[in-house]
């Protein structure tokens, strides 16, 4: 399974090759390409897998995926507390 996660972009170097910027997501920032979005501007959200900026997305989708993915966290760690006292049997 992949998993490309929103983030908004900060900074953008493009005097560097591959164009490189600062994108956070939540507050968590890291260098992802921008080579394959020469259209990308600061304050603009983009999906981000491995790495790579891959496509544009607005702010109100980027919030909802964020909302998402956060539900999803606090749902696995549900079930791994759920879980903690569970022994496997082989």
């Amino acid at each position: 399974m992949c998993l490309a996660i929103p983030g908004k972009v900060l900074e953008i170097d493009r005097a560097v090759q591959p164009v490189m910027g600062t994108v956070s997501f939540g507050g968590i920032q890291k260098q992802v390409c921008l080579e394959w979005i020469p259209e990308v501007t600061v304050g603009e959200y983009v999906i981000v897998h491995v790495g790579f900026a891959i496509s544009k997305m607005n702010e109100e989708e980027a919030m909802e995926t964020l909302d998402i993915l956060r539900q999803m966290g606090e749902g696995l760690s549900e079930l791994d507390d759920d879980n903690s006292g569970e022994q496997t049997k082989e």
